[in-house]
């Protein structure tokens, strides 16, 4: 499959809206087109999939490790892949290219590059900034394409920009108000929320064809060539190697998935679906849980847009609230976290954690993180049946023999053998306007590095009976061992 990677100066720059308008102009060629997605991003990728009419891939070197980018862009399935890339090209982790879109060309092999601008008042001055672009890290940039702009200022740009910087104009994108994408709090509103989606991407898809060169893009597009000193077969991420997959456990899953609880990697499904059978539901419209479940996932989104629906879903609630008392293992991010306390500002939710969820005014957390996460709150799962056996006679050793308690004190491992003191580390990504105020124990120590050296640290994440819930948005590719003490592989 070859690819090229759509990037820009910054945020906002016209990459999505180029990137969704070049996927239709090639699904319209009748080619099979793959999305991926530079970062953590959730919504980007769900706007690629109204497009291709498959699961876009996110590809984050911080999440999921440079292996495991590798491995999610080799199971993208088409004869072209188009990657959006996140924020401006070079921006990554501080002041870094490190996860950035830049980053991850030089990853998959120095894939070739288009810069999408987005010029206003500038001649000259943007072409000073495309040979800056260009020399910083000596990107691998092919060309670059103009954003909302007229035709008599794309006709002196473009004769500026090849004669400046000897850099090639695909064409441009003109002004068109109908293919605008609303926003809100945390990015673009979600591609399920658009009406008339559909019309906006025909649209796309038309200028893309009408005013940029298409076929020079397709002969740009470079295939990724894994050299021979890169090994996939590697025994520490099982997830790389074709043997070492999941053996499946005929688990039923449970997904939450609507307009309210929509974030999941693609990665994290496919793992699941190694495991059994994935049941998705609908915590607005279902009445009641999938029956028979060995674990329930519930990602991130936006409940609290949508605190009304879920509210008057009593039966779910309830549902849900009675299968996690009763020890059904869960795992809830973010949205799905704040969907588990009493409340939404003041709207009732499931009501498992003891407290409240509140919107604020300004993002709360932004960025990447570390997360360590005291692996005592799964001591249940670390001890053996047979130590805990043992342990249970212990507490009753008043009863005991005295030489059948020293016998026994034998037989218990301590906790440092078991593991319990240790802690997952996990990289992990927050980006949350709300907050949750509840009356229970922390077992999330995060820290953020900031782009000077100095430390933020804060405590999040609950354990109560089998349901571990945090901020954090994590991907199981780059966090295997996490993956399997959730559902109990070991």
């Amino acid at each position: 499959m070859k690819s090229i990677i759509i990037s820009s100066n910054c945020s906002g720059g016209g990459k999505t809206t180029f990137t969704l308008g070049l996927m239709k102009a090639l699904e319209n060629r009748n080619l099979d087109v793959q999305g991926y997605k530079v970062g953590p991003d959730y919504i980007d990728p769900a706007f690629h999939k109204e497009v291709t009419k498959k699961a876009s891939r996110n590809l984050d070197t911080f999440l999921m490790g440079e292996e495991g980018v590798k491995n999610s862009y080799l199971k993208g399935n088409g004869e072209v892949g188009i990657i959006e890339g996140v924020m401006g090209l070079y921006d990554g982790i501080g002041v870094s290219e490190k996860a950035s879109t830049y980053d991850v060309s030089r990853l998959l092999g120095n894939m070739p590059i288009i810069l999408v601008l987005s010029p206003k008042g500038q001649s000259a001055s943007l072409c000073a900034e495309i040979n800056g672009f260009k020399n910083y890290r000596n990107a691998n940039i092919v060309g670059v394409v103009l954003n909302s702009i007229s035709k008599k200022y794309y006709d002196l740009l473009k004769y500026a920009i090849e004669e400046n910087c000897g850099t090639k104009v695909f064409g441009y994108i003109p002004k068109e108000e109908k293919i605008s994408l609303s926003s809100r709090h945390l990015g673009l509103v979600q591609s399920m929320e658009i009406l008339n989606l559909e019309e906006k991407l025909d649209i796309c898809g038309k200028l893309i064809e009408e005013y940029v060169d298409l076929d020079g893009i397709i002969n740009e597009m470079q295939e990724f060539e894994i050299k021979s000193e890169i090994s996939l077969l590697n025994e520490k991420n099982k997830f790389i190697d074709e043997k070492n997959k999941f053996e499946n456990k005929a688990l039923r899953i449970g997904i939450a998935l609507d307009k309210a609880f929509s974030f999941y990697y693609k990665d994290n499904i496919e793992m699941l679906e190694q495991l059994g059978e994935i049941i998705y539901f609908s915590p607005i419209n279902d009445k009641v849980l999938p029956e028979n479940l060995d674990f329930l996932y519930i990602g991130g989104g936006y409940p609290e847009v949508f605190k009304e629906d879920l509210e008057n879903n009593y039966s779910m609630r309830n549902s849900i609230k009675e299968a996690l008392n009763n020890g059904l293992r869960c795992y809830a991010e973010c949205g799905g976290l704040m969907y588990l306390t009493n409340s939404i500002d003041g709207a009732k939710m499931v009501g498992f954690f003891n407290g409240e969820s509140i919107m604020k005014s300004k993002l709360q957390r932004f960025g990447y993180c570390k997360v360590k996460i005291n692996k005592q709150c799964f001591n249940e799962r670390f001890i053996t049946r047979e130590n805990l056996q043992v342990k249970k006679q212990l507490e009753v050793e008043g009863q005991l023999d005295v030489r059948k308690q020293f016998k026994m004190r034998e037989q218990v491992q301590t906790d440092e053998e078991l593991g319990i003191n240790k802690d997952f580390e996990v990289n992990a990504h927050e980006f949350h306007k709300s907050q949750v105020n509840l009356n229970e124990k922390n077992v999330y120590d995060v820290e953020k590095t900031q782009y000077n050296g100095e430390i933020i640290k804060w405590q999040c994440g609950y354990f109560k009976k089998n349901t571990l819930a945090g901020y954090a948005h994590i991907n199981f590719l780059g966090n295997i061992e996490l993956l399997e003490e959730l559902i109990d592989l070991k």
